[in-house]
Formats: structure tokens, sequence, C-alpha cells
């Protein structure tokens, strides 16, 4: 019993850890175009500020966390890159008393996140 509840444990984990992207595959290919003139006027796009707490889209790390909310993979980002003590680290205080889903994943990112840390 005590082998499967350790597999169970690891393959969370394993699930959990973070991966990086290099914007150059983010970046869609387009193929090269020879003759198409570009296009007479684009008005620039609009920016959107991040929140002052959390790091910009780019530069957070991505996490598998698929089939969770969005609050959640936030929470537990957070949560994790604080135990960490990275750069990335931030709780959003305001999210975290007033966002359920927010809180339990800042929660568990912090606590699996700092375990792991203090085994190492």
């Amino acid at each position: 019993m005590r082998a499967i509840a350790a597999i169970l444990l690891v393959t969370t984990i394993l699930g959990c850890t973070p991966t990086t992207t290099s914007q150059k595959e983010s970046q869609p290919v387009s193929p090269p175009s020879a003759s198409i003139p570009p296009p007479a006027s684009t008005p620039p796009p609009a920016s959107t500020a991040p929140s002052p707490s959390s790091p910009p889209q780019s530069t957070r790390p991505v996490y598998n966390l698929s089939g969770y909310s969005p609050g959640f993979k936030d929470g537990y980002i957070d949560g994790c890159e604080t135990a960490k003590k990275t750069a990335n680290g931030a709780k959003d205080e305001q999210r975290f008393a007033g966002d359920k889903q927010y809180r339990l994943g800042w929660n568990d990112g912090f606590s699996l996140c700092g375990r792991n840390r203090a085994e190492k």
C-alpha cells in the first residue's frame, strides 16, 4: 500500500513540474513572402498592463495544471515560486483574500514546492 501511495505522490509532483518555453518556439512560423506588400496602415496593438504583483506572462513559469481553474493555476504558480524563493514568487494579497480558487492553489503550491525544496 505504501508503494502505491509513493508512486501516486511522485507522479503528482512530476506532473506539476515547471516547464519553460523559449520565445523562439512560441512564435508562429509564416512562409516567406516574395511579392506581398505590407498593409497600408495598421493601428498599434493595445498594450495590456500586467497586475503589479505578478510577473509578466512572458517571464512567468509554465506548469502542467490542465483541468484546473485559472485562479487555481495562478495561485499554484505564485505559491510554488514563493516557496522556491524565485523572482516570480509573489502572493497577490487582494486575490488571496477574495478568490477561493487562487487561495487553494497558492496554499497547495506553497506546501508542495516547499516540501520538495526541504527534501533536496
